[in-house]
């Protein structure tokens, strides 16, 4: 352990803490219990998403104090704080997924300000939900003082009738109970026993991507996204990061120097290789903004194609996250690729060694099942797929790990809101061979970019979810599985094809090896002419927002397309003066 001593002179604390003038502020941290030692000692900002909403937070605040003791053991003073989250798994099914994508530009947004009004030097930040993840890392690119990322780790999974079970189980649960194949009584058993301890969503859904992506990027310590949430050595894990942040410090090595273009492609194929969620196509564009690189749904989309699938993790596959930190956690998957020739070696981590480095002493063991090597692997390109076509122009995402039908064209049968869907799924009210379209649910239409696990899930209980399709302009949880499209782009309510559609119009859906062997995408269609489509537009009008105050009213005036991620700022490339360097 190195404990370091620092120059304060060209840190941004000195605006708080150094020189005569600056008495005023110094008094508020004696009002705190802070010594003039402590003072003069660069301030951490030690950043929490914890609260009581959901098990995914529950646990960052005794995290944060490990943390803190890392920091105050490296030379520095910490300072915690905390911001929102919107849990997915509490606000699905409802008017309340509307705010979840919206709380990824809020949690940004308020750990940036909170950062710039106190003048810290760097950041610790903790996160365990699903937004809270992409959200604390885009702060850190944003502001581009060294950082330390760190996941609160996966929930334990479940047991109920001798096997493993998560979240998802219990959503799909609810569609078998509607369709009269499972007794309340059993449904009532699997909720009690589904979750059982602290921590975020088990299987490879959104939260436990963006923790691989955060070890990819180069932002968290290696095998840090690992333990779950209840396990002991997070306590130290804790502390070895907030020991790094004093180190990258010293070092001055900054988040724009880790997140490059190749280390972002990185992170797309540790997504692809791990049958990722979806939203992965979204906020890698987001965090990609913040650091003014241009990178996109297509880009992404590109790695995903090119990248084998390895992991067999839920919701497509067998294991949960436990299992993959049984045998070696993220690392063996990037050693694997590393090996392979998919990953770029070169990229730095906050270790202040490269990946390769990081990798050198890391053997791939060969006596398990979670993840294979890339000679032998699950499919031969990524468990999520881009598409594109003249129903998305702009692109959509799927994802396909798991699945062995990659082909589908069907009738279309259109919705336009969550709820209608879902009321027509749960009466029964569709027919199989058919698609499923869910419009005017984009960033600006919902406003809020809802996600379907609910629709998706009820599908699969009723028996259903290799029977139909579902497109939307919306998004799918990472739990949800099956031949669902999201992200298309153009949105309906900018006058996107998705809301020229009418019942019938035939819809054509592939993502099979062979679309994907031109430009890495594959494709979404539908069977009208470009005249026709011209006439439909011409007679399409705008629908009134369905926000006409407050934070959605505020996003839906802001946020772009998903194609780039759904960003509601113009990043980097627009900064005058990187924060760090004030």
């Amino acid at each position: 352990m190195v404990k370091h001593s620092f120059d304060k002179s060209g840190l941004p604390s000195r605006h708080v803490s150094v020189g005569a003038e600056k008495a005023p502020q110094r008094s508020y941290y004696y009002a705190m219990g802070l010594t003039r030692e402590e003072m003069d000692r660069p301030l951490i900002g030690v950043a929490t998403c914890w609260n009581e909403a959901a098990p995914c937070n529950i646990g960052l605040a005794e995290q944060a104090q490990h943390a803190k003791r890392g920091v105050k053991d490296g030379g520095g003073t910490p300072r915690e704080f905390t911001t929102i989250t919107v849990t997915d798994g509490i606000a699905m099914g409802h008017e309340g997924m509307k705010s979840s994508l919206v709380s990824r530009e809020v949690i940004a947004d308020s750990v940036e300000l909170t950062m710039r009004g106190h003048c810290y030097d760097a950041l610790v930040g903790l996160a365990g939900c699903d937004k809270s993840l992409p959200g604390m890392m885009m702060a850190m690119v944003r502001l581009d003082v060294p950082s330390v990322f760190v996941y609160g780790g996966s929930i334990l999974p479940g047991r109920w009738k001798g096997k493993d079970v998560t979240v998802q189980d219990v959503f799909e649960a609810v569609g078998s109970y509607q369709a009269g194949a499972l007794p309340q009584e059993e449904l009532e058993e699997l909720e009690c026993v589904a979750c059982p301890s602290a921590g975020s969503c088990g299987g490879q859904f959104t939260a436990n991507t963006m923790a691989c992506v955060s070890e990819a990027l180069g932002l968290a310590l290696p095998g840090s996204s690992g333990p779950p949430a209840p396990d002991k050595s997070r306590a130290d894990l804790c502390r070895e990061s907030g020991l790094a942040v004093m180190d990258v410090l010293a070092q001055n090595l900054r988040p724009r120097q880790l997140v490059t273009r190749a280390a972002l492609e990185n992170a797309a194929r540790v997504v692809a290789a791990t049958g990722g969620s979806t939203n992965a196509g979204l906020h890698l564009p987001a965090i990609a903004n913040e650091a003014g690189i241009d990178f996109d749904l297509h880009d992404v989309a590109r790695c995903f194609a090119t990248t084998p699938y390895i992991a067999d993790l839920k919701p497509g596959g067998r294991f949960v996250a436990r299992d993959l930190h049984a045998v070696g956690g993220v690392p063996i998957v990037m050693k694997a690729l590393l090996d392979g020739g998919y990953l770029d070696g070169s990229c730095l981590t906050v270790t202040g060694k490269t990946i390769a480095e990081n990798l050198s002493q890391v053997v791939f063991p060969t006596d398990q099942e979670v993840v294979r090597p890339t000679d032998n692997p699950l499919s031969p390109t990524g468990g999520v797929v881009g598409l594109v076509g003249n129903l998305a122009p702009e692109g959509a995402i799927v994802k396909v790990a798991g699945m062995t039908q990659r082909k589908f064209t069907g009738a279309a049968r259109c919705f336009d809101s969550e709820e209608a869907c879902y009321e027509a799924v749960r009466a029964h009210a569709y027919e199989a061979g058919e698609v499923l379209v869910i419009r005017y649910e984009g960033p600006k239409g919902g406003p809020g970019m809802r996600e379907m696990l609910a629709t998706t899930a009820a599908l699969y209980g009723q028996g259903m979810g290799d029977k139909v399709a579902l497109i939307t302009d919306g998004r799918f949880s990472g739990a949800t599985r099956g031949f669902c499209v999201g992200h298309v782009s153009p949105e309906a309510a900018v006058g996107g094809v998705i809301g020229l559609l009418r019942d019938g119009d035939l819809i054509t859906l592939d993502a099979t090896a062979e679309a994907l062997s031109n430009n890495g995408e594959g494709l979404l269609t539908v069977a009208l002419s470009p005249e026709e489509l011209s006439a439909r537009r011409s007679a399409w009008t705008a629908p009134t927002s369905k926000a006409g105050s407050g934070a959605l009213w505020r996003f839906a005036q802001t946020v772009g397309s998903a194609e780039k991620g759904a960003i509601t700022h113009p990043g980097a490339k627009s900064e005058l003066k990187p924060y760090a360097e004030i």
